[in-house]
């Protein structure tokens, strides 16, 4: 368990949610960064198995956020070509690292939901009641913030307990498979974003 205390996770709990906003965002900079897809619009899409419509909106909201831009010395405007900025390339080697992490447990597609990542890094840093986590997650609904639970809970990374009080008492810890992507989410470098 982390030393961190909830209110400590407001940093990573404000920018998580912008990071993966974009469903792709994450995977297309961890493909930027590896140089898998060389940073060309069409392999990138083939490799994701993404629509273009889709890969377009999330590498303008890259390049918006200065972490991604089109390649200036590329030529054809219809077959464009994207590089990380220097920031990105920062945070490009996080998101490969993650991506892979979470390919081998089997729950990439969990983890690139906009909320999942911060309720389980929320969870990580000991918010155990569903108000805690809520408390720690600014902007969330309790509709949203339900759902990131639910998809957790399925994919084996979170625990959820109910004790039977009066009323009844439900907490939420974090698996041992989910601490390694915790403490993956963790090391994110927060100066890039």
């Amino acid at each position: 368990m982390s030393t961190l205390s909830p209110p400590e996770a407001i940093p990573q709990a404000r920018l998580l949610p912008a990071l993966f906003h974009h469903r792709w965002a994450v995977p297309a900079m961890a493909r930027l960064s590896s140089g898998a897809a060389a940073g060309r619009f069409a392999a990138l899409a083939r490799q994701l198995g993404v629509g273009r419509a889709s890969l377009r909106r999330t590498l303008d909201a890259l390049d918006e956020r200065g972490l991604a831009r089109r390649n200036p010395g590329y030529g054809h405007p219809l077959r464009p070509e994207y590089l990380l900025t220097d920031r990105g390339r920062a945070l490009g080697t996080w998101c490969e690292t993650f991506v892979a992490q979470a390919d081998r447990s089997g729950v990439l597609g969990t983890m690139l939901r906009k909320w999942s990542t911060s309720a389980l890094l929320a969870v990580h840093l000991g918010c155990e009641r569903f108000s805690e986590i809520q408390g720690a997650l600014p902007g969330v609904t309790a509709r949203a913030l339900t759902l990131a639970l639910k998809d957790l809970t399925e994919a084996g990374l979170v625990e959820r307990i109910v004790y039977d009080d009066y009323p009844p008492r439900v907490l939420y810890r974090l698996t041992r498979r989910a601490k390694s992507l915790a403490g993956a989410l963790e090391e994110l470098p927060l100066k890039e974003l």
